[in-house]
C-alpha cells in the first residue's frame, strides 16, 4: 500500500493475523500479530504486508475523536505519534471482542446505538493506552500540563502555516509564555518553538517528497515570505538544503 495520508482521519489497525512493515514518515515500524497500529491524522504512511495478514481498520474523524477523548488526556495523547504496539494474548482477545461489538453496533439501530458505539470505541482506546504501558512505550501523561500541550498541538495543527510567534500561542491559550514552556518541557521534552518548527519541517518534508511544488512554492505555502529564509530554515534543521533533500529521496 503506497504512502498516503488522511488529513482529518485517524486510524487504529488491529492486526489479528500475519504482520508486515508500516512506513510512518521517515520511520519504518515492524509489526506481527497480535498488534495494534496507531496512525495519527495527517501522517504519511504506507504498508508492506506478509501473506495472509488479517485484521480490522477503525477510521475516526478527528472531530469525533476529539470529542471522545476530551475528558482524558491519556486517550488524546495516544495519537501523538505513530506506533506499533504488541499485544499480549489477553489484551488481543479483549480487543477482538470490542471490535466485534463495534462492528455489530455499527450495523443496526437498536436503542442506545450511539452510546454503544462510543462505549466500544472507548474500550478500544483503553486497550491502546494499556498496550503502550505494557510494550514499554512512553506512557501518555494526564493532568493540566498534558491538557495544555494537547491544546497547543491542536492550535499548531490549525495555524502553523501562519508562522505566529510563541507569545501569540500562549496568549490564545490563556497562559504565560513561561507556563507554556514549562508544560512543553515536562510533557513533550521540547520548547514550544521547537514544536512549531518540527511541525513546519514535517510539512516541508512531505511536500518535497510527495508533491511537485518548487522549493519556493513550498516555502510560501508554509508562511515564509522569502524563499531564501525557508531554505536556510530547512537547512538548519535537516542538515541539508531542500533541493539536496529532495534529490537524495529521489
Amino acid at each position: 500500500m503506497r504512502p498516503h495520508a488522511h488529513r482529518e482521519l485517524a486510524q487504529l489497525i488491529f492486526i489479528s493475523k500475519g504482520g508486515g512493515d508500516m512506513r510512518a514518515e521517515a520511520r519504518t515500524l515492524r509489526f506481527q500479530a497480535p498488534s495494534l497500529l496507531v496512525v495519527p491524522a495527517g501522517l504519511v504512511h504506507g504498508f508492506t504486508w506478509v501473506a495472509e495478514t488479517a485484521g480490522v481498520v477503525i477510521t475516526m474523524a478527528s472531530t469525533y475523536l476529539a470529542g471522545l477523548t476530551a475528558r482524558d488526556a491519556d486517550a488524546s495523547a495516544l495519537f501523538a505519534n505513530a506506533a506499533s504496539l504488541a499485544l499480549p494474548p489477553g489484551a488481543a482477545a479483549s480487543l477482538q471482542r470490542h471490535t466485534r461489538d463495534l462492528m455489530r453496533e455499527l450495523g443496526w439501530s437498536a436503542p442506545g446505538h450511539k452510546t454503544a458505539v462510543d462505549a466500544a470505541m472507548l474500550a478500544i482506546l483503553l486497550a491502546g493506552i494499556r498496550a503502550c504501558a505494557q510494550a514499554g512505550a512512553p506512557a501518555p501523561r494526564a493532568g493540566h500540563y498534558a491538557g495544555l500541550v494537547a491544546r497547543l498541538r491542536a492550535r499548531i495543527e490549525e495555524r502553523f502555516r501562519l508562522r505566529e510567534p510563541v507569545p501569540a500561542y500562549a496568549a490564545a491559550l490563556g497562559v504565560s509564555v513561561t507556563a507554556l514552556g514549562n508544560a512543553c518541557t515536562r510533557i513533550a521534552g521540547a520548547a514550544p518553538g521547537t514544536l512549531l518548527d518540527e511541525r513546519a519541517m514535517l510539512e516541508a518534508r512531505r511536500a518535497l517528497l510527495y508533491s511537485n511544488l518548487s522549493v519556493a512554492e513550498i516555502g510560501y505555502a508554509l508562511g515564509f515570505a522569502d524563499p531564501g529564509h525557508f531554505s536556510r530554515f530547512f537547512t538548519r534543521h535537516a542538515g541539508q538544503s531542500p533541493r539536496a533533500f529532495r534529490a537524495a529521496a529521489q
